[in-house]
């Protein structure tokens, strides 16, 4: 009996011993991209847990009682804020005492410049790479803060984290720096790549500033068709989120070159074209970059 009690021990004590360490905190972001930044600084010490779905579109989201179960627990959450996620404060009171950070502090926001959104910040400040790494300083922040015990490997990953992003981009800023600079346009459905339009230095223009209501009115591609037969602009693309019909049409009527799709505010499924951040910032720069060297 002892010979069996102590075979029965030994069994459970390896199979403990196989399992993989339980996370020690739960962390919940507002979408897809947060998500996969947030594992990347966590590595194993966190369960992370995105609101939004792949392929959602954030601005006008709606949780649903399913997405609030999802956020039950959490420890820290992480949201970007500037406008972007309209409904997010009403979804938080449903979690109870929990902190939540703002991802987008210490960007310096672009603001937008003309149509009914005149003077508010342009809320997609992760599509910079420079911005990049205040939002990975934030989630290091807020991780240490709710897991001291795992700060210092909160930030190792994020400084290993920071490199690959700046690695990923050094290649594509070369391409887009010997265009010449009449090519150095960045022409899109909406305005969600300013800061990426920033870094890189290229003009930017779209047919509307920011997902809402009022999307590809005959009065916003009008606009942009002058603009591109004016400064003879060679390409315009849509993003993974809307319909690219109002992209497709001033292209048509230009005859200038529809690029195809930009993604910025969620990622794909695993096995799509995007499936993490970096995905995101490398498909959507090498996309912006075939467009703009295809030939006339």
């Amino acid at each position: 009996m002892r010979s069996r009690t102590f075979l029965g021990l030994l069994l459970a004590l390896s199979l403990g011993a196989a399992q993989p360490a339980l996370a020690e905190i739960k962390v919940l972001t507002s979408f897809t991209v947060f998500a996969d930044m947030a594992r990347n600084v966590a590595g194993e010490h966190a369960e992370v847990v995105s609101i939004t779905r792949e392929g959602a579109e954030i601005h006008m989201f709606r949780p649903t009682p399913g997405d609030i179960r999802r956020g039950l627990g959490a420890d820290v959450v992480l949201w970007n804020g500037l406008g972007l996620e309209t409904w997010f404060e009403r979804y938080l009171e449903n979690l109870g005492d929990v902190k939540a950070h703002v991802l987008s502090d210490g960007v310096e926001p672009i603001l937008i410049s003309e149509g009914a959104y005149e003077g508010r910040a342009n809320p997609h400040a992760w599509m910079s790479p420079a911005n990049a790494e205040i939002y990975i300083d934030n989630i290091v922040a807020a991780l240490s803060e709710a897991d001291p015990a795992n700060a210092e490997a909160y930030a190792a990953n994020g400084d290993a984290y920071k490199t690959k992003i700046a690695e990923t981009f050094a290649p594509i800023r070369a391409a887009i720096e010997a265009l010449p600079e009449n090519r150095r346009w960045l022409v899109t459905s909406e305005a969600a790549f300013s800061y990426l339009a920033r870094d890189f230095g290229l003009r930017e223009a779209a047919i509307w500033a920011i997902n809402a209501d009022s999307q590809g009115s005959p009065q916003q591609v009008r606009h942009v068709i002058d603009l591109v037969r004016e400064h003879d602009i060679p390409v315009i693309f849509s993003e993974s989120t809307v319909s690219p019909k109002p992209a497709e049409q001033v292209a048509r009527e230009t005859g200038i070159l529809y690029g195809g799709v930009l993604y910025v505010d969620s990622l794909s499924a695993e096995g799509g074209p995007v499936p993490t951040y970096l995905d995101l910032l490398r498909v959507t720069s090498e996309t912006i970059v075939t467009g703009l060297t295809a030939k006339p």
